[in-house]
């Protein structure tokens, strides 16, 4: 067994950093260090508990173009949009949560004599992937903190330095010790330390098949665990749509971050009275991006995170041609590497891969339909349900349209983004529980009635 790992830059294939994984005794350490502590910490008001959650997203957002700078060498988005993971996304998410935790933790109180109160977990095992390190580790740590609950964090091995930064910014603004702490583990450590009595629950963001390990780990558990899996995002374009500003949106929303997004646009269906149009619209944007080192300002496109992504989406985007879809873009794809540029495939239909299958990177189907109801059963035509986009000036429309839709999130005009104030969630294969909003809360507690009687 490799006793350490080694993070390579998909930007040159050099290797950036390399890290050991924990020994036996540290992780010891750890989850004795999280139990002891927790305790105490839950004893602390929400308001002491705000203050040093607040202070640490402070140091991070202070360091947003060092982390920036880190995010683009450890998994290659370019730097033109990294540092802002930290000053918006970050910074917009934890200090909503921080700000609602009064509340979301305020017990119910029924009458005189009864009441529910929210307690914490305990200690809480956060696993968090590469292609948003810090957003989509953000949205379990800081309300798992406020809610009383010590946090181990585990992320993944191409993003190693999140851990380590979180670690440094607790610290200085003087989180009690054990309260958070990371590991660095392989996939057996992850197995049993989930495993371990001191875990009380696990949320992990990952894939279909990292789910059902964590399932699989937990199954001699009575804990609780939040997944949050994969996507195969489906947007719809109505009639009615504003085609340029639709345009617009959808391909950042299919091409930002090279399509490595869980809630990236990965098929669009299209009114057929407005099809042709949108579709050399929206051939005509994509082919405009700039790829190239993502170390440059200018860069809109920079390489996937391996080598082996881009030959993954090579290969499915070979397979929907031999199926007869069509290349709209039709350039030297794979330029080097881990280097993809953006393709648009049209004539393409549910019998492939590429639009019943996550691809995570940057190819999109454009199929046309020619009703609502067609739409309908496209989008839900999938094992995923994490997001949906309806394209429409018909809000009575996309209502309708919307509570049809078998997806956590349903958006209007918008796609792939999170709102801090509402419920990010999943249904089918794209997983369980929920993160963000006072709901969020409800995950990382667990109630306990009072019930008094006067004698």
């Amino acid at each position: 067994m490799n006793n350490s790992f080694k993070v390579i830059s998909p930007i040159d294939l050099t290797i950036y950093l390399e890290r050991a994984y924990a020994g036996p005794k540290q992780i010891e350490n750890v989850l004795s260090a999280a139990a002891n502590a927790q305790k105490e910490w839950q004893k602390k008001s929400i308001t002491d508990r705000a203050l040093l959650c607040q202070k640490a997203v402070d140091l991070l957002v202070a360091r947003a173009d060092q982390i920036g700078e880190e995010i683009t060498m450890q998994m290659g988005r370019p730097i033109r949009y990294t540092p802002n993971e930290i000053r918006s996304g970050l910074k917009e998410r934890a200090e909503y949560m921080i700000h609602i935790a009064e509340s979301a933790l305020s017990p119910i109180d029924i009458d005189s004599k009864r009441k529910i109160k929210r307690e914490p977990m305990g200690t809480v095992m956060v696993l968090a992937p590469w292609n948003y390190p810090y957003l989509t580790s953000i949205n379990a740590i800081i309300p798992a903190l406020m809610a009383g609950n010590t946090v181990i964090l585990k992320h993944s091995d191409q993003t190693p330095l999140t851990s380590e930064r979180y670690q440094e910014a607790f610290d200085e603004v003087g989180l009690p010790e054990g309260v958070f702490q990371f590991l660095h583990l392989n996939h057996d450590q992850v197995a049993q330390v989930i495993q371990d009595f001191r875990i009380n629950h696990v949320a992990f963001t990952g894939s279909v098949e990292g789910g059902h390990a964590i399932q699989k780990a937990l199954s001699g558990k009575f804990i609780t665990s939040g997944l949050e899996l994969g996507g195969k995002d489906a947007a719809y374009v109505t009639a009615d749509a504003d085609v340029q500003k639709s345009v617009e949106n959808l391909v950042d929303g299919a091409f930002f971050n090279s399509g490595q997004s869980c809630c990236g646009i990965e098929r669009i269906y299209v009114h057929e009275s407005i099809y042709e149009s949108f579709v050399q619209s929206y051939v005509s944007l994509t082919k405009k991006y700039v790829m190239g080192n993502p170390l440059l300002s200018e860069t809109e496109i920079g390489p996937m995170v391996k080598p082996a992504a881009a030959r993954y989406v090579m290969d499915e985007i070979d397979k929907a041609v031999d199926q007869g879809a069509q290349k709209q873009i039709k350039q030297d794809h794979l330029h080097s590497n881990a280097y993809l540029y953006p393709e648009v495939l049209t004539k393409v239909n549910h019998s492939m891969s590429i639009m019943t299958k996550e691809t995570f990177g940057p190819v999109v189907g454009i199929m046309s339909v020619h009703s609502d109801e067609e739409a309908i059963r496209l989008v839900n035509d999938s094992p995923y349900g994490l997001t949906a986009s309806i394209w429409s000036q018909d809000k009575a429309l996309a209502w309708h349209i919307g509570d049809q839709l078998e997806v956590g999130t349903v958006f209007m005009n918008r796609c792939d983004y999170l709102d801090p104030e509402l419920a990010w969630t999943g249904v089918k294969k794209s997983g369980k529980g929920c993160t963000l909003s006072s709901i969020g809360y409800e995950q990382l507690t667990r109630p306990k009635s009072f019930h008094f009687r006067t004698l």
